[in-house]
């Protein structure tokens, strides 16, 4: 018998195997529809055909094949489907090519998946018939072909930075980061340091000119003052009178006073950029939506794992996902969509305010939930398919495909449940869940619940409202009681409702604070020469009076402004008081201690004993008082509000407590005098003692600083300030800048943990809308590709340029185009009427609203795209079209002119996680880089921290024209001595260096609230310095040392007693405040203001004018 050779066996072993394949691969393995699924009516079913591919038998489906599947035509197009499967593709492919189109190679990749898979002649090379049904008699006795081996689809495929060979581009860099561009450097930051600039010059030699003027202006104004002096004491009642009268006319103008609350009217200029640009968003698109959010944790253990059916890994489920909790928190949420409040006798519902984007169609409110997931239903959340073993689908399954496709209106499953919300938008996993890392919203903690409310700005009666159910809401979720769920929650009005109750609930602690300053300067002012005449010799009356002045220069200021209509803040009534205090308490223990003093000489009436006193005392009052002045209204160039306003007030009152001191404070100090020379008690004026023998003597105070502090104190302490000064100037730009939201809040408000849980749990931040003004043409391509993120878009287009925000903005133009595209079923119009025909209308008369073109890709020409836009902007998403604009974009294009044309427009997306307040600067400082060279960026937090941008240059300009106006009116007024001037300068300069380095030992951050402090700073640091340093100038004492003893036993005791022992009792106080923003605010820095200042003025500077100070010049 022959064998054959093995070279024999081995060429027909091949043959065989080649054969094989070619027979497996030359047939089909389906063709033709057969029927619908008995599980999935509206699901076509193909026909079991294990044939060879038929060539396809008419024009229209030769058509449709080169439409969709481009790459099986080739000769006679023998194919595995029909004209009816084709059909079938295209139906299926229209939810598909709306938002995969715009990036060729991805719907090129998607389309020939399915092209292969329905209708390539080599179907049974990757496909295998498992099983089929026999739906007539033509498949019941087909043969089974034998099954060759197996072999991958291995078509080509695109990378998404490919062109496609029909000339389509590369996908844009919004739908592929490989084809983005590098990404722009930023330009470095101009950081300024602090350059501390010492003016040391020396004069030395004979009098100069300047002195000799400096010595005649001296003169003049002892000489005014005195005269004054003596008028206002022989006249009392004539001037009393008269300064009741102007200050009752002055007060009156507080009838008209209106107190600014709006946080945008405190913080944020009419004129700067961010406010501008509000106010355009607001009038064209009206004003943000109000925000009412819930963030839902549970203290319960009931995590789990769930096991799909289908296959695939264990998906472990947080707690807070647990089916009973997920009950819980609809019953919550039904709740609080069913309350209804009061408001002017009508009945408010969250439907009357809420945002219903598809209204009037679809009037359901607006809640960003993962329960509208589920339809916001009870019976749609328990819903499963499953039969007596095994659990297939239920909400498990929905929650997986629903956060990653949260726009699908049909999960896929046989549950054939929607993802979008009842509302007919989205809900996006990372606005409603919490917690988790990455994409693994399967693991969140928390569960964020939000209702968007509409907000109006002229219309009270709907805002009222808004505000009525707001409050509604807010007692009832603080009365909310379920052990299952940690619930923190915040509405629009929280934080101005918690702000007012911090208000109210501090002005207990203001009050004492006050009323132990009072008490002190009532006790204080009076010199009790022996007990026996203690009632005589008591102040009470007159420091009554003298406090009164300091509240009435506050009441004229205020009154004065409100005449005008300049609105009050409540930085002006909580810092005003202090501040003229401070100054007024000064300035009448400098003119009381100064007569307690002096011995009245011999023929000297006291008229002219008075009106000498205040030759030699108003000078350094008018110095301080009108320094501060000057200051403050400099001050008031500041463009921030807040500043701005206190700046203005505090300027008028320092100078209006300054002017009533030496008018009718001097006369009724001349009252007062005369009574206690008359032997008359205090306050029981009317009755009259016995005589006694009246002995002056020096105070307990005095003698203290005259003969233990001056002496002592005048030794080599410099070296400590220059310490502290080198240590203050190393950190000053360490310091915070910003205000933490929660200090603003009251320990006890439920605020805070809404700001804790804020930051902890949620995954995207605040809102930003990228504005494109009015004038930009859409209807011409560069003007498309300006703006658009799709193909064929510029690199450095709007939407493109969008690097480092949490998400990609939604761009209205893209979607348009994916609208209008002619093989879109979105577009259609009915051909008899030409009106809008929706995608869900089955009417044959319905026509594509553009005819189909070899690519079908092309965007709208000008007329086109102004005819189309209106029904894309008035079409509702379905299933057949998910792009309609409605929902998304109605208020997002601003149509002009009768709708022929396109005026301004807004692509909306969120911040990434914002948590402190440098997170909020740059995130601003970003938006703006980005969005410079072509609209601008607005966003709600923005009018709130612009102010942070500039904030080192306005305080740095703040604090410079103060200083630079103290220096002007010191040298003018200490007798144009630039020397001594300079050394104010220079010592208040010492405070406020050495205030930021307190700043940042004691975490007070540098914002508006600490800058007015700053400013204020500069006006009490002139009481501690001026009044020493005018003293040591007018010294005739011989030596520096023995001047500077001299000017601290008479001013410095004064200055201690009136500003640091009054202002320090008071201060202590504030420390038991509630608010964190009194105690950080007021308390540290009002603290720190008096005890640096007091160590300057007390202690630095006295030693540093017993070296450096100016030389004596006798005449």
């Amino acid at each position: 018998m022959y064998l054959p050779g093995r070279k024999q066996l081995f060429c027909l072993l091949w043959t065989i195997i080649l054969l094989s394949h070619w027979v497996h691969g030359q047939h089909c393995i389906w063709y033709g529809e057969c029927g619908n699924s008995t599980k999935i009516p509206e699901k076509k079913l193909n026909c079991n055909y294990t044939g060879p591919p038929i060539p396809l038998p008419d024009q229209e489906g030769q058509d449709l094949l080169k439409d969709l599947c481009p790459g099986l035509v080739y000769g006679d197009n023998r194919v595995c489907c029909d004209t009816q499967q084709l059909k079938t593709l295209k139906n299926n492919i229209q939810i598909p090519l709306q938002f995969l189109s715009r990036c060729p190679a991805c719907f090129f990749n998607f389309m020939t998946l399915f092209c292969e898979l329905t209708c390539s002649p080599r179907q049974s090379d990757f496909i295998n018939s498992t099983d089929f049904s026999a739906f007539n008699k033509s498949t019941t006795n087909v043969d089974n072909v034998p099954i060759g081996g197996m072999t991958p689809m291995n078509n080509e495929t695109f990378n998404c930075t490919q062109s496609l060979d029909d000339g389509s581009g590369p996908c844009s860099c919004q739908d592929c980061s490989a084809a983005c561009g590098p990404t722009p450097v930023t330009s470095s930051q101009f950081r300024s340091s602090l350059n501390v600039v010492l003016i040391s010059s020396y004069f030395l030699g004979d009098a100069t000119c300047c002195e000799t003027l400096g010595e005649r202006f001296e003169n003049c104004l002892r000489v005014l003052f005195s005269s004054w002096g003596s008028m206002c004491v022989r006249h009392p009642l004539t001037v009393i009178l008269t300064s009741v009268v102007l200050v009752s006319i002055c007060s009156a103008g507080l009838t008209y006073m209106r107190i600014t609350t709006s946080p945008v009217e405190l913080w944020s200029s009419p004129s700067s950029r961010a406010r501008q640009e509000k106010d355009y968003f607001d009038q064209h698109f009206g004003p943000f939506f109000r925000t009412e959010q819930l963030i839902i944790t549970t203290p319960v253990n009931a995590s789990f794992i769930f096991s799909p059916t289908s296959g695939g890994p264990d998906i472990h489920f947080s707690s807070i996902l647990n089916i009973t909790l997920l009950h819980q928190v609809l019953d919550l949420q039904t709740e609080i969509t069913n309350l209804t409040a009061e408001y002017k006798g009508e009945t408010v519902t969250l439907k009357d305010i809420c945002l219903s984007p598809l209204a009037p169609y679809n009037d359901n409110c607006t809640i960003l939930s993962v329960l509208n997931y589920y339809q916001n239903s009870h019976e749609i959340l328990d819903r499963k398919i499953a039969d007596e073993f095994l659990v297939y689908f239920d909400y498990h399954t929905h929650f997986m495909y629903c956060v990653s496709s949260p726009t699908a209106l049909d999960d896929t499953s046989p549950m054939h449940e929607a993802c979008m919300g009842t509302f007919g938008g989205p809900v996006f996993p990372w606005l409603a869940l919490g917690g988790y890392e990455g994409t693994a919203y399967n693991n969140a903690t928390a569960l964020v619940i939000t209702f968007p409310v509409n907000n109006y700005l002229n219309d009270t009666e709907k805002l009222g409202k808004a505000l009525a159910w707001e409050k509604v809401f807010i007692d009832f979720v603080k009365n909310y009681d379920n052990p299952n769920l940690t619930i923190s929650f915040s509405a629009e009005r929280s934080i101005e409702d918690e702000i007012d109750r911090e208000s109210n609930s501090d002005v207990t602690t203001i009050v004492i604070s006050y009323v132990i300053m009072f008490v002190y300067i009532s006790l204080a002012l009076g010199h009790i020469n022996s007990f026996r005449t203690v009632l005589v010799d008591s102040k009470i009356s007159l420091g009554i009076a003298g406090i009164l002045i300091v509240l009435s220069s506050v009441a004229c200021s205020l009154g004065i402004f409100s005449y005008i209509g300049i609105p009050l803040t409540l930085i002006v009534i909580e810092v005003i008081p202090f501040l003229v205090l401070a100054v007024g308490v000064d300035n009448i223990f400098i003119i009381v201690q100064t007569y307690q003093r002096d011995e009245r000489m011999p023929e000297e009436e006291l008229h002219q004993q008075i009106g000498r006193i205040l030759g030699e005392v108003a000078p350094s009052m008018f110095l301080s008082s009108f320094s501060e002045t000057v200051a403050f209204f400099l001050g008031a160039l500041s463009s921030m509000p807040a500043v701005r306003t206190f700046s203005l007030f505090a300027g008028l009152a320092v100078f209006i407590d300054f002017l009533l001191q030496i008018s009718c404070f001097v006369s009724l100090l001349g009252l007062d005098i005369k009574r206690q020379e008359a032997n008359r008690p205090d306050i029981l004026c009317c009755v009259k003692l016995s005589e006694g023998q009246q002995v002056k003597s020096e105070g307990c105070l005095f003698r203290f600083f005259k003969k233990i502090y001056a002496p002592f104190i005048l030794k080599d302490w410099v070296a400590v300030f220059v310490g502290m000064l080198s240590f203050s100037i190393a950190v000053v730009n360490k310091v915070e800048i910003g205000l933490d939201q929660k200090l603003s809040m009251p320990d006890d408000s439920y605020m805070l943990d809404y700001f804790g849980n804020l930051s902890e749990y949620l995954h995207t931040g605040a809102p930003v809308y990228f504005v494109v003004e009015d004038g930009h043409d859409y209807k011409t391509i560069e003007g498309q590709n300006a703006v658009c993120g799709g193909v064929g878009c510029n690199n450095n287009s709007l939407v493109q340029q969008i690097y480092t925000i949490s998400n990609v903005p939604s761009s209205w133009l893209d979607d348009y185009f994916d609208w209008v595209k002619p093989q879109s079923s979105c577009c259609r119009y009915y051909n008899y009427t030409g009106a809008f025909c929706n995608a869900s209308v089955v009417d044959k008369t319905c026509l594509h609203c553009r005819p189909m073109t070899t690519t079908g890709k092309q965007r709208p020409n000008g007329t086109e795209f102004m005819h189309f836009l209106p029904w894309f902007l008035s079409d509702i998403p379905n299933i057949k079209c998910g792009k309609g604009g409605h929902a998304a974009y109605s208020s997002a294009v601003d149509l002009i002119e009768n709708n022929t044309d396109v005026g301004a427009t807004y692509f909306m997306s969120y911040h990434s996680i914002l948590k402190t307040s440098s997170d909020f600067i740059d995130a601003l400082k970003m938006a703006r880089e980005l969005t410079d060279n072509i609209t601008q960026a607005i966003g709600v937090f923005y009018v709130f921290y612009e102010q942070y941008l500039t904030i080192i240059y306005d305080t740095a300009f703040n604090l410079g024209m103060s200083l630079v106006a103290i220096f002007v009116v010191s040298t003018v007024l200490l007798g144009f001595e630039l020397w001594s001037a300079v050394l104010v300068s220079f010592t208040i300069a010492m405070i406020l260096v050495n205030m930021f380095g307190v700043m940042w030992l004691w975490d007070i951050s540098l914002n508006a609230v600490s800058l007015v402090n700053l400013v204020m700073c500069c006006g009490i640091s002139v009481e501690f310095c001026s009044h020493i340093v005018r003293a040591f100038s007018v010294s005739t004492k011989s030596s520096r040392v023995d001047r500077a003893e001299e000017a601290l036993a008479h001013m410095g005791s004064s200055v201690f007693s009136g500003i640091t022992l009054t202002k320090f009792g008071g201060i202590l106080i504030l420390a038991l405040s509630k608010s964190q923003i009194f105690q950080i605010f007021y308390f540290r820095m009002y603290l720190s203001i008096v005890l640096l200042g007091a160590a300057h003025g007390l202690i630095f500077l006295p030693v540093l004018l017993s070296y450096a100070g100016k030389r004596q010049y006798l005449f």
